[in-house]
């Protein structure tokens, strides 16, 4: 670092009034009761994630794995995001959202299969961190657990992060696999394309906590709609929920009306929320162990839709319908988003919206259907809200479904308001339906189930909530 950039580094400590004096050490260091160490009963994740460490070990024999949690991450200046764990971090340790940032773990595969969790334990009353470090001391942002607890909690052996460099020190580099290397991040991704048990059950939490954000979304639309920003309204309501029934968003809200609807990612929610539009909201909550679930509906603002929008509406719900009667065990996993764009193409045709037919459409180099619907069908999900991402294609969109995957069907289609190929009634219309849903052995199971689908049943629903 450069003279110039450690003295401007040095410039956070010019705020701090901290007493450093050992007449004051020794005085903040005395009379504090003693630490509750009693020990955790283990986590229901810990057997499941003991497992996931064995296949790591197994996949990977002879090497030493090393999984990083992750730092803090600057927001601007001294403050920081929230934050959250890696995901392969939190998958194969079972820690969500009370992660110690900097914690590392290791699965050495070199004789046998010995894992380690290294991560900064709460510092002694006798230390000046304790009080003075703003970033990690106890009066700042509270106690950390002791290694004895978070090893119970885990069922995982634990050491002080500052013992880690000297241990890696002792492992050859040719023995070290992390991250970064894409064999790793492979597998580890693709370990979490079938869920077990526990993540099963933490998935239907995050879909339980994501209905009831839907729900408060609906009773708001009143004040949204009298707020020049109401997408923030719609925006702050879903917030709420998730920061009250889980741990956080699992991604930015898309709170998107009217217009807006046609911007795929569209987060900036600042626009007006009108009568006689559309509301597209795609949201999900992540709970305490990093799942998140990821749905979207669109919501007739004054709760009634019109003719144009509902036909659009309900041909989407058609397409997802598609899509929901061919997902079963056997399946390949690209064949849901063929099963959807049939549906596409048909619509589009059967309102001239096509230079061809609809089967001629669906020929690889025409796909003009894709123009009002430019993207996928599905995608897993899990701790990511695209699980899995690293995955190789052959086990990604080749795939056949098996039983306990976990994906998304959201066919939609949007039509901008500068939109010349069609009918002037259309444009400005964007719809999506977004369900997550399970493989069983049969079929797949919809999750979501609990929020409407059906354009009536969408308006009866929204009239109970609101009356």
């Amino acid at each position: 670092m450069s003279k110039d950039a450690k003295k401007l580094a040095s410039r956070n400590a010019n705020r701090s009034r901290t007493p450093h004096s050992q007449q004051f050490m020794k005085y903040i260091g005395s009379n504090w009761a003693e630490r509750d160490n009693k020990l955790p009963k283990a986590d229901a994740v810990a057997p499941f994630a003991a497992k996931r460490r064995a296949a790591v070990a197994k996949a990977f024999k002879g090497k030493v794995v090393v999984i990083a949690a992750g730092e803090m991450k600057t927001r601007s200046n001294d403050t920081e995001y929230r934050y959250r764990p890696h995901s392969a971090f939190a998958h194969l340790t079972g820690w969500g959202t009370h992660t110690v940032p900097s914690s590392i773990l290791v699965i050495d595969a070199r004789k046998g299969s010995k894992s380690t969790l290294f991560f900064r334990e709460t510092a002694g009353h006798d230390t000046d961190e304790f009080f003075a470090n703003s970033a990690i001391g106890e009066f700042w942002v509270g106690s950390r657990p002791g290694l004895k607890q978070v090893s119970a909690l885990l069922g995982l052996p634990t050491k002080s992060l500052k013992t880690y460099e000297e241990f890696i020190k002792s492992v050859a580099k040719k023995d070290v696999v992390t991250l970064d290397d894409a064999a790793v991040a492979e597998f580890v991704s693709e370990l979490r394309l079938v869920k077990d048990e526990y993540e099963i059950k933490e998935m239907r939490k995050a879909v339980a906590a994501s209905v009831e954000g839907f729900k408060s979304v609906v009773r708001n639309l009143d004040r949204a709609i009298t707020h020049p920003r109401g997408e923030r309204i719609v925006e702050g309501a879903f917030f709420a929920e998730a920061r009250a029934n889980g741990n956080d968003l699992g991604y930015e809200t898309i709170a998107a009306a009217g217009e807006h609807a046609c911007t795929l990612h569209w987060i900036i929610n600042d626009g007006k929320v009108n009568k006689g539009e559309l509301l597209l909201l795609d949201a999900g909550v992540e709970v305490e162990s990093l799942y998140t679930a990821d749905v979207t509906r669109t919501l007739p603002i004054n709760g009634k839709f019109n003719a144009t929008q509902e036909m659009i509406y309900e041909a989407v719900r058609e397409a997802a319908d598609a899509a929901f009667k061919i997902a079963k065990p056997g399946v390949k996993f690209r064949e849901i988003h063929a099963a959807a764009m049939k549906v596409i193409a048909q619509k589009t045709a059967e309102w001239g919206l096509l230079p061809v037919s609809a089967e001629e459409s669906l020929e690889p180099d025409n796909q003009f259907h894709r123009r009002w619907m430019i993207h996928g069908t599905s995608h897993h999900l899990g701790m990511d809200v695209h699980d899995c991402a690293q995955a190789r294609r052959e086990m990604y969109l080749d795939a056949e479904l098996k039983p306990g995957m976990i994906f998304t069907i959201e066919p939609g289609l949007y039509f901008h308001k500068d939109d010349l190929l069609v009918p002037k009634k259309f444009r400005g219309i964007g719809a999506r339906i977004e369900d997550d849903v399970l493989v069983t052995k049969t079929g797949v199971e919809n999750l979501t189930k609990a929020l409407p689908r059906k354009a009536r049943d969408v308006e009866a629903w929204m009239a109970k909530l609101k009356g």
